[in-house]
């Protein structure tokens, strides 16, 4: 493979560039040509993200966001800055809190103390500093947050994401392999608007280039606005399998979430991750995750960022074929 010969000096800092979301940009970053350091806790366990880019053209540094120092060295030299750091558990020090709030906050004095003036930074539909929810909530202070240190910063804000490597759709998958029941939290009558990760990571890309985007806030949802039994549904309909969908009251849901919460602690980790719902995202089916009628209307959605969303009968097949009982093809084998 030959060396990285840039076209062009343009160097971008991704935090969080190795989770689900974070990895998809810095793909659709290395495609057009950036140069990209990627600024994780972990470098020694992200090294999957080089093969991303050509040689040299992806950099992994350590940062921690607790740390500003190592917040300033991985922002030296940069264009641009975006934030995909975020977690779905709290464990230890890595809480909501440290995480999406005072990090975030970090995120962005650093960057205007380095003198970058392009930041976008990844929250989600619904974030609200005075939500119940500490998820929630905690995006919302990020926002806040990212807002008062730098008031042109692009904020996105997408609803519930699928793709290859999502916490959603394979759950469902992997719950269908494993039980001969699906359990439906709140009813199933929850909405959601499924984004395709690869269309967040162009929407990351379309408003680094777009000088108008500054200060603006973007909510990005798929084509299709469904129920979480509707998605369930779909779901085993795309891996071949029947499974009954039982409604399952908020009440009963946590405490579901609860002991799945305590079988992964006791076991160290084995439990299984997939099987593992934690009380906090039982108590964000409690309201819909839809793009806003206010976004649409001020044309703050992917489709004023000139991304044609895909849906997750486009794209879930793809990967979710290893929950089929004979997995990408398409018979059974005969014995």
């Amino acid at each position: 493979m030959a060396e990285f010969t840039p076209s062009n000096d343009r160097l971008a800092t991704v935090f969080g560039g190795s989770g689900f979301v974070g990895r998809h940009i810095v793909r659709a970053l290395a495609r057009q040509g950036w140069r990209i350091r990627v600024a994780v806790r972990r470098p020694d366990l992200a090294g999957f993200l080089r093969p991303l880019g050509v040689v040299g053209q992806i950099e992994l540094v350590q940062a921690n966001l607790r740390y500003p120092d190592s917040i300033a060295a991985a922002l030296e030299g940069a264009d641009v800055v975006v934030n995909a750091a975020g977690i779905q558990r709290q464990r230890g020090r890595q809480t909501y809190e440290a995480v999406h709030a005072a990090g975030a906050g970090a995120i962005a004095r650093a960057a205007v103390a380095a003198g970058i003036d392009k930041l976008v930074h990844l929250s989600g539909v619904g974030a609200d500093a005075r939500a119940p929810n500490p998820y929630i909530a905690s995006k919302g202070r990020g926002e806040n947050a990212v807002r008062e240190a730098s008031p042109g910063a692009v904020i996105l804000r997408p609803s519930v994401v699928f793709g290859p490597e999502d916490d959603f759709l394979n759950r469902f998958g992997a719950l269908a392999r494993a039980l001969p029941a699906l359990p439906l939290f709140g009813g199933g009558a929850t909405k959601l608007q499924p984004v395709f990760v690869g269309d967040v990571a162009l929407a990351a890309l379309a408003v680094i280039g777009d000088a108008n985007a500054a200060g603006r806030t973007y909510e990005l949802g798929g084509p299709e606005v469904l129920t979480l039994r509707e998605i369930a549904a779909l779901t085993l309909r795309i891996v071949e399998r029947r499974r009954a969908l039982v409604p399952l009251p908020f009440a009963l849901a946590r405490l579901l979430a609860g002991s799945t919460e305590i079988a992964s602690t006791l076991s160290l980790g084995l439990f299984p991750a997939m099987l593992t719902t934690t009380r906090d995202q039982v108590e964000l089916l409690r309201h819909d995750n839809v793009v806003s009628a206010v976004a649409i209307a001020e044309g703050r959605t992917l489709r004023e960022l000139g991304v044609g969303a895909q849906g997750i009968e486009a794209v879930a097949p793809s990967y979710l074929y290893r929950f089929r009982k004979t997995g990408q093809y398409a018979a059974r084998r005969l014995a």
